[in-house]
């Protein structure tokens, strides 16, 4: 059988930047067993699993170190661009546990980028036992959110709790209660904390905690990206169309950009650059 396992950083076009992601391409995908296993070896905070190795439709799998999640989208991106540097630009359809999502790779000032388009999102209001478990953990302040952007669960392939605070420090000082973030995540089956200052209408800068997947922090959360623009669409927190930039992982020295375009209707358009790295 023919597999290889790629490592790539995603959102960036710098090695040392961005998220890395393990990106397994073969003929079959393994067993749920030794996904988990290569995943736990990898140690990124996920790692993509894609079969077949050759056409434009692959099913497409999820792992972090300690769980499967529904659907990752800087793994996708590290995907989309692992999968055209082997078979060319173009479209590739993956088939995740959540729906199509269709991944387009190109080159854009000689780097290699890759869009993926989200299944169709969805939000609700944050129950309150949510928010006020989080906000604790977090050690946060009721009246240091924004106003203007309420908490709420946004999903565009996986839940995320989205929290806006309205003081750029409380991302630049963040420190947050691992075990007791992680338990209320399990409870309210959130895979990440979508945790954002809006700097002006077409950018934020994010922090996204993901202790449920064994891992204290993305550096970069493609699916956080595509269910804030979705969130925010269907509350009208926006004009649409819209295009914006999330700016993420600079506090912890890997910064990632993430473009997020947001049509009328139908899926979140996250872009972003590829590289590989090496180990």
């Amino acid at each position: 059988m023919s597999e290889t396992l790629e490592r790539l950083a995603a959102f960036t076009t710098d090695p040392t930047g961005g998220n890395p992601a393990g990106v397994w391409i073969g003929d079959n995908l393994p067993s749920p067993e030794e996904m988990q296993k290569i995943a736990a070896e990898v140690g990124f905070s996920e790692t993509a699993f894609v079969a077949p190795s050759t056409g434009s439709d692959r099913n497409i799998r999820y792992y972090s170190p300690e769980t499967e999640v529904s659907f990752c989208g800087h793994a996708t991106i590290a995907t989309g661009v692992a999968l055209g540097e082997k078979g060319g630009d173009g479209t590739y359809q993956l088939s995740t546990t959540v729906g199509i999502v269709p991944v387009s790779v190109g080159t854009r000032e000689g780097h290699r980028e890759a869009s993926l388009t989200s299944v169709d999102p969805s939000s609700a209001t944050a129950p309150e036992s949510l928010v006020t478990g989080a906000l604790a953990a977090l050690g946060w302040q009721r009246d240091e959110l924004d106003d203007a952007i309420p908490p709420a669960k946004a999903y565009a392939g996986a839940w995320h709790l989205v929290l806006a605070t309205a003081d750029k420090s409380c991302l630049d000082d963040l420190n947050y209660d691992f075990e007791a973030l992680k338990a209320l995540m399990i409870k309210e089956n959130i895979t990440t904390l979508q945790l954002v200052w809006r700097e002006r209408t077409d950018i934020f800068h994010a922090r996204n905690p993901f202790p449920v997947g064994g891992v204290v922090e993305d550096p970069a959360t493609g699916a956080a990206a595509a269910a804030l623009g979705g969130y925010l669409r269907e509350a009208k927190l926006i004009a649409t169309p819209m295009t914006f930039l999330i700016r993420q992982g600079e506090v912890m020295g890997r910064p990632s950009k993430i473009r997020v375009e947001v049509p009328v209707s139908g899926g979140i358009v996250v872009t972003g650059n590829a590289v590989r790295i090496s180990g």
